[in-house]
């Protein structure tokens, strides 16, 4: 695995990098600071990013939550000390894994693939949100079409619900767009 380190401790650095590749992990970036660490994931393009601090930063938070919106990736975040609000914080920002009291090597493996696991539960979980909303979203919009056709062509429900499934599959569209076409034409008109 594709591992990248953000810590400012060099040592323990050190000893986190063998420990990772001990295991059969490859460290393909290793960061001090969060100064710019969207720009560095993309640069390295980690599998996972492991991330050791005292506590997390409104600067830390706000990159994190960067890469969740544009380069969604699995993070596990190893903190001195923490408070809920801070736990809170992080996880809105995509953290997967926030683990108190430090980072040890023997806690890496663990660690890592529940960060890995929860990451692939959201991701799950966002593709099924977004396709409910696209789904809810078409149903409106066909909703709206047929009302317009209904009035306009002085047609029953399900003649033009088959108008628009007509049109749809001869212009290669999916029911929705053509609902979104009908709809676009009638606010035109």
């Amino acid at each position: 695995m594709r591992v990248m380190l953000v810590d400012d401790d060099a040592h323990r650095s050190e000893i986190l990098a063998g420990a990772l590749k001990s295991t059969g992990h490859h460290v393909v970036a290793h960061c001090r600071t969060v100064d710019d660490l969207l720009a560095a994931t993309r640069a390295a393009k980690p599998d996972i990013v492991l991330i050791d601090v005292d506590s997390p930063g409104r600067d830390m938070l706000e990159s994190l939550a960067q890469i969740n919106l544009n380069d969604p990736m699995p993070v596990a975040l190893f903190a001195a000390k923490s408070d809920v609000e801070s736990i809170r914080r992080a996880m809105r920002a995509g953290v997967c894994a926030y683990v108190v009291d430090g980072l040890t090597p023997t806690r890496l493996q663990p660690v890592m693939e529940v960060a890995i696991a929860r990451f692939a539960e959201y991701q799950a979980l966002k593709r099924e949100l977004d396709d409910t909303k696209s789904r809810l979203s078409d149903r409106k919009d066909i909703d709206r079409a047929k009302g317009l056709l209904m009035a306009r062509r002085n047609l029953t429900e399900e003649q033009a619900y088959e108008q628009l499934r007509k049109a749809a599959m001869n212009r290669n569209l999916k029911i929705g767009d053509a609902a979104r076409a009908v709809i676009a034409a009638a606010d035109l008109l």
